[in-house]
């Protein structure tokens, strides 16, 4: 079984300008080697049959991806209409800033299959493709972000996979976004993360 980064992913996991919430110590090039050298903990089923995700441990400092909101960081919350990439709708939005999460205890990068992407309109060489990456502290998938799962059922032309909303999923999502939120860096004057 081969891995390969899409370049979807690589734009996400390694920008360009560097972010402390994104992978840290290493290169795609690095993280792609790693991926195909090392066997996971173990093999997560995704959301479809095409889907994979891989439990690594973290061999890196990279930090868990969300946070639990509390009354302390409430206030640290912020929201915007944001697209993943210039070919996809905005949608509402939301993140800490000013709030650094603890190191990751696993990387689970989400895999696609080879056939999937092709649908999708990415073509890679390997048999699975890294669509995305979780940072967690616990060797578990966290739930896909509904707006994600609702994108997905748009289909292929709206940025999704063309999966079903299955509804139990989606109020499990909504039961754990309303509590956590992801984070960022604290933007510069004038710029936006």
């Amino acid at each position: 079984m081969t891995i390969a980064l899409t370049d979807f992913a690589i734009a996400r996991l390694f920008p360009r300008q560097k972010r402390s919430n994104t992978i840290q110590d290493c290169t795609a090039a690095e993280f792609e080697r790693y991926l195909n050298a090392h066997t996971p903990l173990k093999v997560l089923d995704g959301y479809a049959p095409f889907c994979k995700l891989h439990v690594h441990s973290n061999w890196t400092s990279t930090r868990c991806l969300t946070i639990p909101i509390t009354p302390d960081n409430r206030h640290q919350l912020r929201s915007a209409y944001e697209a993943r990439n210039s070919s996809e709708l905005a949608v509402l939005t939301r993140w800490f800033e000013g709030v650094e999460a603890p190191r990751a205890g696993y990387l689970i990068p989400i895999l696609y299959s080879r056939a999937q992407l092709q649908k999708e309109g990415t073509v890679v060489q390997a048999d699975w493709g890294v669509v995305g990456c979780l940072y967690t502290r616990d060797p578990e998938e966290i739930p896909m972000a509904p707006i994600t799962m609702l994108r997905n059922a748009l289909g292929v032309a709206e940025g999704g996979s063309g999966v079903a909303l299955d509804h139990a999923a989606y109020k499990r999502s909504v039961a754990f976004w309303e509590h956590n939120a992801n984070w960022r860096d604290v933007p510069a004057a004038g710029t936006r993360t």
